[in-house]
């Protein structure tokens, strides 16, 4: 596989990964409700994605610090939401 190529798949993969949290960063916002949120989950995704933030910055790798730290923020938005609305 040529460079360019895995380019644009992780281009496009990272895209993606950040966009997804989205609908539900809002709609959390606009309805309040969190029941359907597990906070176990989002826990440990929000400790996940901080790793994977650090990793990043161990290997120096720009794309899996730009995505991860957009995620964790999402991701801690909606454990915050979750938690504010127990």
């Amino acid at each position: 596989m040529s460079n360019d190529l895995a380019n644009r798949i992780g281009f496009v993969a990272s895209l993606l990964t950040v966009v997804s949290f989205l609908p539900q960063v809002v709609k959390i916002w606009r309805q309040g409700d969190t029941r359907a949120i597990s906070l176990r989950m989002y826990i440990l995704l929000v400790g996940a994605t901080g790793l994977w933030t650090w990793f990043g910055w161990v290997i120096q790798s720009v794309p899996v610090i730009v995505t991860n730290s957009i995620c964790f923020v999402l991701q801690g938005s909606i454990l915050m939401l979750k938690l504010r609305h127990r």
